[in-house]
């Protein structure tokens, strides 16, 4: 798969718990994108990769990056590639936080939109029990909350599209096995209640705006992130491939 070159920028958001990279001395031990923005910098794009708050809300997180985007790219609309929560996070900043100007396509990757069962499982059950211990070490847990089905109920219906930006959206489909026991409570639980799934997020949460497609992938293979499972599976996908034929989309749309 050849990787287009997009005439704008590509801004990648990570989801709940992500990051930029991890370094130590210099030495980048670990990326959220695994190995995608230096895919796409190869290709000649220019490549933006904020770190927002790994458990803010929301509103917090999309105001992190209109700082960011307006920082990193003053006056040049940028292309959003979103994984799992940053793909509310982006909506919302679009939305809500005056920069559709700043913004030519969103594309989601994995974000649900209509929430997921799972954050509703865990609020429910754990809720009294972590807040507490949050509240003492500081950590924010709004994401948490606005990730349940009723909240992003009440989201999409605050949040309108902007009719200047296109919307695309990109699905995971997990198979669920017993060699993926990371996955195996959530996956479960997402199952019985929505229906496929990469995990956390249900094929039809996640699909939004113009659907791209549906990858064989659980919620972090979306984003590359290594498994020595999948390889010994044969189920490791090339995101050369799976990223190409996004920005190939938008390279044959004009972009």
């Amino acid at each position: 798969m050849i990787i287009p070159k997009l005439r704008s920028p590509i801004v990648l958001v990570h989801g709940l718990f992500g990051f930029n990279r991890i370094e130590v001395g210099g030495t980048t031990l670990v990326s959220y994108f695994s190995n995608i923005p230096e895919l796409l910098t190869a290709a000649g794009n220019r490549v933006l990769v904020p770190a927002l708050s790994p458990t803010g809300g929301v509103v917090e997180r999309a105001k992190q990056l209109k700082a960011f985007i307006l920082a990193n790219s003053p006056g040049e609309p940028v292309h959003l590639l979103a994984h799992s929560m940053g793909g509310l996070d982006a909506r919302y900043m679009i939305s809500q936080l005056d920069m559709a100007a700043m913004v030519l396509t969103l594309t989601t990757i994995g974000t649900p939109h209509r929430g997921t069962s799972f954050a509703d499982w865990g609020v429910g059950r754990l809720a009294r029990v972590i807040k507490p211990i949050l509240d003492v070490i500081g950590l924010p847990y709004q994401a948490f909350y606005d990730l349940t089905r009723a909240n992003c109920k009440t989201f999409n219906e605050a949040t309108p599209d902007v009719a200047t930006v296109k919307y695309f959206s990109v699905a995971g489909k997990h198979d669920g096995h017993v060699l993926h026991p990371e996955w195996l409570l959530s996956f479960g639980i997402v199952q019985k209640e929505e229906g496929d799934n990469d995990g956390i997020v249900s094929v039809a949460s996640a699909k939004y705006g113009e659907f791209h497609e549906t990858w064989d992938s659980d919620h972090l293979a979306l984003v590359n992130w290594p498994n020595f499972v999948h390889r010994y599976r044969g189920t490791w996908r090339d995101p050369a491939e799976r990223y190409g034929s996004i920005l190939r989309r938008l390279a044959d749309m004009g972009y």
